[in-house]
């Protein structure tokens, strides 16, 4: 009996070990593109108004936005997921005994990492045929699909945020909303009430 216990506890410590690794080198990858993101789209926004305001408008300037949103909106995705910041049921969980919380939990992100899982195939197939298409960007005359690519990259990095919320919660006592935030009910003070 004790060597059975032993050996649970060692997979369960490897599994937290590889779930929290996975984590850190996810975490770095999304806050670096999202950090890269905005400050790239801020410089050339800017410089953008003041050439079209004292000489002539930077040509690649759409184009390179709209990836740069694109890339910002599909690794925000992953990101939302591993800060619990996605669209939930906070209200109904709260409600709920742990146990039972728990297992909501679980089920949730089961169905989620499919449906995310599902979205990657579907992009996946979305952008060979962009590929197969050999279509050119007007300005910057790149292949259009260069700007697919990030799709199913997001897509696959959400689900595997899901999936880690799934192992989060069978390895922890406590129930987890995602693997960097543990539920808790969030009391928010409301604006100008009393001290």
């Amino acid at each position: 009996m004790a060597k059975g216990t032993r050996r649970h506890s060692s997979i369960a410590s490897i599994t937290k070990r590889v779930n929290r690794i996975v984590g850190m080198v996810i975490s770095t990858l999304e806050v670096s593109v999202l950090v890269f993101c905005v400050a790239a789209l801020a410089v050339l926004l800017i410089a953008n108004v003041f050439a079209r305001t004292f000489f002539q408008s930077i040509y690649f300037a759409e184009e390179v936005s709209t990836f740069l949103v694109m890339l910002l909106t599909f690794t925000g995705l992953s990101y939302g997921v591993r800060r619990a910041r996605h669209i939930r049921m906070g209200a109904f969980l709260d409600q709920m005994p742990p146990k039972m919380e728990k297992v909501f939990i679980i089920i949730i992100s089961v169905v989620s990492a499919i449906v995310m899982a599902v979205m990657a195939w579907a992009s996946w197939l979305y952008l060979q045929n962009a590929m197969n298409m050999e279509h050119m960007t007007p300005a910057l005359r790149v292949p259009r699909w260069t700007f697919y690519v990030i799709i199913p990259i997001g897509f696959t990095l959400a689900a595997v945020q899901f999936l880690r919320t799934v192992i989060k919660n069978i390895v922890e006592p406590e129930p987890w909303l995602s693997p960097d935030q543990k539920s808790e009910y969030e009391d928010e003070d409301i604006v100008g009430g009393g001290q």
